[in-house]
């Protein structure tokens, strides 16, 4: 396959778990309603589209006052748990000749503050969230901005790395390549997500992306 030009990254469950805090958060907001609760399971199982998304099914015209109550949940925890996956500084050291962004549906000053917070937003030339731009995933809107900001054109020559349908789904719409991190077994497995690509977890696709020609620009800067 022809070397990627670009490479865009999910957040949770792809580069970074942060799990507890997303937890903690919809059970605020769900005891506040006095709606039950989500185990772990659940949450991982369920939780794919952005707020202005997906809290309108749950809390109706309150949504918004929901999300007040996930946000301010969220942010008195998720620095102090959320973590790098195991395989994240491997993958982002070998990802460091390509232009490099993430999109995810976390809302977007979350997910600067994470990055921020954990030594990783100066690998990216973008981090684009959920508001950011006028649609979230899967719509292709923030993959297109994110591009945009890093001065690439779509195409399937730019990856979009993820572990649910729902990534593969945006990479489609924006006419990228679909990459799957993981086996999908939170969101029906990989045939259910049907990438175009498929990685066991970042130690692998960091393997991958270290046999792969480097971009151009790259390479004339190493010899200098």
């Amino acid at each position: 396959m022809t070397p990627p030009r670009a490479l865009l990254f999910d957040w949770d469950n792809t580069l970074v778990d942060g799990w507890a805090a997303i937890e903690a958060g919809l059970n605020a907001a769900f005891a506040a309603f006095g709606k039950p609760l989500w185990s772990r399971a659940e949450v991982l199982a369920n939780v794919r589209l952005s707020l202005r998304e997906s809290f309108p099914e749950h809390f109706g015209a309150e949504w918004e006052r929901a999300r007040d109550i996930f946000t301010e949940a969220v942010r008195a925890s998720h620095l102090a748990v959320v973590r790098p996956l195991a395989g994240t500084p491997a993958l982002l050291k070998a990802a460091a000749p390509w232009p490099l962004g993430v999109v995810s549906n976390k809302q977007g000053p979350l997910l600067r503050r994470e990055a921020e917070h954990l030594g990783m937003a100066a690998a990216f030339g973008v981090l684009v969230g959920a508001g950011d731009a006028a649609a979230d995933k899967p719509d292709a809107a923030p993959l297109v901005m994110a591009l945009a900001v890093l001065g690439v054109a779509p195409g399937r020559d730019v990856w979009y790395v993820g572990d649910t349908a729902l990534d593969m789904q945006a990479a489609r719409a924006a006419g990228c390549t679909a990459v799957l991190l993981g086996d999908a077994a939170h969101d029906g497995g990989l045939a259910a997500c049907a990438p175009d690509l498929a990685f066991a977890d970042g130690h692998a696709l960091a393997r991958h992306l270290a046999m792969l020609d480097k971009p151009a620009e790259t390479k004339d800067s190493l010899r200098g």
